[in-house]
């Protein structure tokens, strides 16, 4: 388990961008937010999306719930998921083909559907401790997150 403090949401995109490098190579990885609305969650990932190669604007899929985004060698796949709206698990899409598939999975309010979250993932805990200031709690269950733990 990995602690870090943000002061500004740079320095939040730039600890994501640290994450997206160090899982690049990963052929799937599972990334759980939690956190509260407004905290962080898609600056986060924003960073991580840039850490992968991605060029796309990347922007909240909360009415969309998930929005995918490839990188520029279309080597890397981001599926960028927001579950705050979804209801009736399973009626909306086939969350199961995301979660278990292939690419970085990013999951925003993940425990909506806790029965279909995988053995392993990296959650990331985000407190906000202030109107600028972050803190980032980083856990890794399971292998394919556990170097990449390591070094941030």
């Amino acid at each position: 388990m990995k602690k870090k403090i943000t002061t500004s949401a740079d320095e939040t995109k730039n600890l994501g961008y640290e994450i997206g490098l160090l899982l690049k190579d990963e052929p799937h990885v599972v990334i759980l937010l939690d956190g509260m609305m407004g905290s962080g969650k898609t600056t986060l990932t924003q960073g991580i999306a840039r850490g992968l190669g991605i060029e796309q604007i990347v922007n909240s899929p909360t009415y969309t719930i998930m929005k995918k985004y490839e990188s520029k060698d279309r080597r890397k796949t981001l599926y960028h998921l927001d579950l705050y709206r979804l209801s009736d698990v399973g009626s909306d899409f086939d969350l199961e083909e995301y979660i278990d598939g292939q690419g970085l999975v990013v999951v925003e309010w993940p425990f909506q559907v806790e029965e279909f979250l995988p053995n392993d993932y990296l959650i990331i805990k985000i407190k906000e401790l202030s109107e600028n200031k972050r803190e980032f709690i980083l856990d890794c269950v399971g292998y394919p997150c556990k170097r990449a733990v390591e070094y941030i």
